[in-house]
């Protein structure tokens, strides 16, 4: 088997090249391809600022192994870190979990690194491999001069950057939930919204207006998504923003449905308006932008 690995949050371009350069060897020398990846973050267990509940991620993992998945390995071992995991010495780490799985290769980005305190690397990979497999080293991947990794479409995304973000990841950034009822003011002023609670613990964009595509019913639509705190309405900001979705030519009932909402362009950002009139007129401009930029674009998801 060859093994790929890495944390892959947002299995972005740059994680993409690691599993490519993988799935290349693994061709070549006729045998499986497995990609390897760990939950919850490491941050999680080693940081005493950080816990499962305010990490926040591109791709929680039922996202991220569809994600993976998509990718075409054979195997997919997601490896529980926890304190025990993280205890282990880098040798011990090799021993059971890569020579353990009979890998024959193994690549990783350049800045991966493994074992207890993060000592071992992709520079003492071959004296821990003990000459049972190869190693290959997947150097920098970069856009425009700028290197791809999570932390900098994690940055695109709370800045509202949300084209950039979708650039570094190779397809627009999405988040997953469930059509809640909301306080249904969205009715009153002719722009009734899906209210989408998050499943999971997604990084979500800086406040502001978004043109969207949401899934719902088996089939994607065009919206427009409002994020933040409604301070129109509002004087008291809720603790986590709201996301509402306007779909477009739409009037059904979906409350309880399971959507996904791809971001594809950022419009403006949160504005508090004099009146509910203020807030219309600008809805309605919204709107017209989102469409705009929406029928420009031919990229749907789940299509090709």
């Amino acid at each position: 088997m060859v093994l790929a690995l890495g944390y892959f949050d947002g299995v972005h371009t740059g994680h993409q090249e690691v599993i490519r350069t993988a799935a290349a060897i693994a061709a070549e020398k006729n045998c499986a391809l497995g990609v390897m990846t760990f939950h919850p973050h490491p941050k999680v267990v080693l940081s005493a600022e950080t816990n499962e509940n305010n990490m926040r991620y591109l791709t929680p993992l039922s996202h991220k192994e569809e994600c993976l998945q998509e990718q075409g390995p054979d195997y997919l071992f997601v490896v529980q870190f926890d304190k025990q995991f993280a205890s282990k010495e880098p040798q011990e780490f090799v021993d059971q979990y890569l020579i353990g799985l009979q890998a024959v290769h193994v690549t990783a980005g350049f800045d991966y690194s493994y074992g207890r305190l993060g000592r071992g690397t992709m520079e003492t990979l071959p004296f821990h491999s003990r000459g049972r497999f190869g190693q290959t080293i997947v150097g920098e991947v970069t856009r425009n001069g700028e290197k791809i990794s999570s932390t900098a479409v994690k940055e695109c995304i709370q800045t509202g950057d949300i084209e950039k973000a979708g650039s570094l990841l190779g397809r627009p950034y999405s988040i997953r939930g469930v059509v809640e009822g909301g306080e249904q003011r969205g009715r009153t002023i002719g722009f009734p919204t899906a209210n989408i609670h998050k499943h999971d613990l997604y990084i979500v964009p800086a406040p502001g207006v978004y043109a969207v595509r949401i899934y719902v019913g088996g089939r994607w639509l065009d919206g427009a998504a409002s994020i933040g705190f409604k301070p129109t309405f509002h004087d008291e900001a809720p603790e986590d923003p709201v996301i509402e979705v306007y779909i477009f030519d739409f009037n059904q009932d979906i409350y309880g449905e399971n959507v996904e909402v791809c971001f594809y362009t950022f419009i403006r950002g949160e504005e508090t308006f004099n009146s509910a009139e203020e807030l219309i007129e600008e809805m309605n401009r919204d709107v017209e932008k989102a469409r705009t930029v929406l029928a420009a674009r031919s990229d749907v998801p789940g299509t090709s």
